[in-house]
């Protein structure tokens, strides 16, 4: 049954973008881990522009999560309508991380956050195309 997929690929893609957000919030709250994001260009803590980015950053995914998840019908029923255009919106988002972290000069960022947006793009495409 395809909706059950497409539930299941909205949980992976809201588990997938929780943990991205926590990562996120990490690097805001200054824990030394800047050579695993933003091309590794501040290894060690983040300088406090690139964390208030790490916050941007959590905001936007926790939008495109609703979105995911509305369009999924799960939950935010009142997005469900807008979600059918906007969960384009994020597969586009997806690819262009995958782009992003297969081309990042730090090999650690790749290793890790490549697999990871691979599957945030599978899923949101499952999603878009499910119901």
């Amino acid at each position: 049954d395809f909706t059950l997929i497409s539930t299941f690929a909205a949980y992976v893609f809201a588990a997938l973008t929780a943990t991205v957000i926590l990562f996120q919030l990490a690097l805001a709250a200054g824990m030394p881990w800047g050579i695993f994001a933003w091309g590794g260009k501040f290894p060690g803590r983040l300088p406090s522009y690139m964390r208030i980015a790490s916050v941007a950053s959590s905001f936007l995914l926790l939008t495109l999560g609703g979105v995911v998840l509305a369009r999924a019908g799960i939950a935010l029923p009142n997005w469900q309508l807008s979600s059918q255009t906007l969960v384009w919106a994020v597969v586009a988002y997806c690819a262009l991380g995958v782009i992003a972290n297969a081309i990042t000069p730090s090999p650690r960022e790749r290793i890790i956050w490549l697999p990871v947006t691979l599957l945030l793009l599978a899923s949101s495409i499952v999603v878009a195309t499910g119901r």
